[in-house]
């Protein structure tokens, strides 16, 4: 009795190694666009993306500073809205219909 189990297992075996595995490479990854904002303003800002309808926060770029920013999920030449809001909330600047690119230049104000 063990030994006819021992042969079905080994059939079974020999059978399930002979299968032929077909072996792809994974779809290349969209590019990713950055955002390269420049605030020319007295205090920090928080910088938006809007695509699809959601806002998506970026980063918090400091007052006289600049950044290079990469958007995640956001391939290059897609069309978005961008958004960049004071620290204190007091004043939202906003260009619409754009299309980002490998590297898309925001300039503020």
């Amino acid at each position: 009795m063990k030994a006819i189990f021992a042969a079905a297992l080994l059939a079974v075996s020999v059978a399930a190694c002979s299968r032929q595995v077909e072996v792809q490479t994974a779809p290349m990854p969209q590019s990713t666009a950055t955002l390269h904002v420049m605030n020319n303003l007295t205090q920090a800002i928080n910088v938006y993306v809007i695509s699809g309808g959601q806002d998506i926060f970026l980063k918090q770029v400091a007052a006289r500073g600049q950044e290079g920013i990469s958007v995640p999920g956001i391939a290059a030449g897609s069309s978005v809205n961008l958004r960049a809001t004071t620290a204190d909330g007091t004043k939202t600047y906003t260009k619409d219909n754009v299309v980002l690119t490998a590297m898309y230049h925001w300039e503020l104000p």
